[in-house]
């Protein structure tokens, strides 16, 4: 009798690590989750530390498996899939880190960033990588990285040495995704769309670009190698004498909303998605041509397999959604995310009030580093129940935004959007984006799609799924919203939506203590 294979998928993201074991059609086996601390070191500063999220990954991946009774030989291959911004520098020798990783909601280069604008940088980083200058990307945190590393962890180095050991080699930097299979497998390897992400990277040449390089003074030899998302050459193997005890390929690899994109079937253009995590992601696919945003969206690559032209992607990204009811939880508001339905159910409107969740300042559309969070439009009688309310619009009304951004610049109509993520668990949620947007939220049978994503890029380089028609026939409906409200109700929300947003910018000003 032939054993039962399957594939697995390590999911790393802001909060946590989980590994996903899934079979032929697509369905969950086994599923095991770890979460990972938040480190503040100052306001707006946000870390982890890599260490703890590998000893995670290991943790989670052999949990996984024993639960479910799946010895190690019976995974065809491993998929990773990761929170995409978050930047480390490691040693090469030891595999230690240097510092914390710097995760992409931390702000502590906004003044960096302001400086790329005054010296006329942000089209020529545009053009070239497809990104706004910003923050969140990876490229101004290597080179704090590279300035600030502790020498202490450097393993007695020079405090000024960092980048003679960089461009020697003998320091790596990488995204999550690379860390990780760094230490899977021991090289070092990075795949296309997570390279899109650190505005270092070409995208239209599919390679690190030597302007962006030196205006970071990033240097080359420390980069990891871009491959593709789905790669039959595998990107390495787990060692036989590692935790698994077993030689396994790492063989597919996508940033966390990418792989979302592909967990979606998303594979033709004008396909679009919507992932509701700690921040929420939508993303279309636009083929094989890369769009350029006039309505302040990004262009990003979506995914590339084996031996194919890479698939592009516009991107709209909203920094906070999910974290957003976390503060509610954090402030008392509410005792657990699950109250937020029952709570905005129990009035009939937020009675005025907006929420805008620009904790760490605003994305796309919009994108300012220096809004900040804002309530408004509140009275005497306005309850709890009304801020809850208020908050759950306000991840309705940033997909709105973001929404109407992506039709401008496709010139596509959206009438259905594919949603996953935890919070779309949240029947009220989904119903109110329907209203709010205006079209057909469609929610899967398996909303695991980041890491099913990972796994299917992972599965198709080592041909355990032959094509992605067969993804596709995996893909299934667990329901469907269409919209409710009337139109003009919903426009005439959004108007005000929009004139809240207005009152949240540029409050985070030079003068103030942040």
């Amino acid at each position: 009798m032939t054993e039962t294979t399957y594939v697995g998928a390590v999911d790393q993201g802001t909060t946590g690590t989980r590994f996903i074991v899934f079979d032929h059609s697509g369905q969950v086996v086994a599923n095991a989750y770890e979460t990972h601390e938040q480190i503040y070191p100052e306001p707006g500063w946000v870390e982890h530390d890599p260490m703890e999220i590998w000893e995670n990954t290991k943790t989670v991946i052999t949990q996984a498996l024993g639960q479910a009774g799946i010895s190690p030989e019976q995974l065809e291959a491993i998929g990773v899939t990761n929170q995409r911004e978050t930047t480390l520098l490691w040693n090469a020798d030891s595999g230690k880190p240097v510092h914390n990783a710097i995760v992409w909601q931390d702000r502590r280069t906004t003044e960096r960033v302001e400086e790329l604008e005054e010296n006329g940088m942000v089209e020529t980083i545009r053009e070239k990588t497809g990104l706004e200058a910003d923050a969140y990307f990876s490229a101004t945190k290597a080179e704090w990285l590279l300035e600030n590393a502790d020498p202490i962890k450097m393993e007695r180095s020079r405090p000024d040495d960092i980048r003679d050991r960089a461009e020697r080699g003998d320091v790596l930097f990488g995204t999550i995704d690379s860390w990780l299979i760094y230490n899977l497998t021991g090289n070092h390897i990075t795949e296309v769309t997570n390279a899109s992400r650190t505005m270092l990277y070409n995208i239209h040449d599919l390679e690190w670009d030597d302007d962006l390089l030196s205006e970071f003074d990033i240097s080359r030899e420390m980069l990891p190698e871009v491959r593709p998302s789905s790669d039959d050459d595998t990107y390495g193997s787990t060692h036989p004498e590692g935790f698994l005890e077993a030689e396994i390929p790492v063989a597919g690899a996508l940033g966390d909303q990418q792989a979302a994109l592909f967990g979606q079937t998303c594979f033709d253009a004008g396909d679009a998605k919507n992932t509701y995590g700690t921040g929420s992601f939508f993303l279309m696919n636009t083929g094989n041509e890369a769009v350029e945003s006039d309505h302040g969206l990004l262009t990003t690559i979506g995914f590339q397999r084996s031996g194919e032209p890479v698939q592009y992607a516009l991107e709209g990204s909203i920094f906070i959604t999910g974290a957003a009811v976390e503060w509610l939880e954090d402030v008392s508001l509410i005792d657990n995310p699950a109250q937020t339905a029952e709570l905005a159910r129990s009035v009939d409107s937020t009675d005025g009030v907006y929420v805008v969740p620009a904790f760490t300042g605003l994305g796309a559309p919009h994108w300012d580093q220096r809004a900040r969070g804002t309530i408004v439009g509140m009275t005497r009688g306005t309850k709890k129940e009304h801020i809850v309310r208020a908050t759950l619009e306000s991840i309705a009304y940033q997909t709105r935004d973001v929404a109407e951004a992506m039709e401008a610049d496709s010139g596509i109509k959206m009438r259905s959007l594919k949603v996953d993520g935890g919070a779309v668990k949240n029947n009220y949620l989904c119903q109110l984006q329907s209203d709010i947007i205006g079209s057909e939220i469609v929610r899967p049978v398996v909303d695991e799609t980041t890491a099913l994503g990972s796994a299917y890029a992972a599965g198709l380089a080592v041909n355990y799924w032959d094509d992605v028609d067969s993804l596709r026939n995996n893909w299934q409906v667990d329901r469907e919203f269409d919209p409710e409200m009337d139109s003009d109700t919903a426009d005439a929300r959004y108007g005000r939506w929009q004139d809240a947003v207005d009152r949240s910018l540029g409050w985070a000003n030079d003068g103030d203590a942040e």
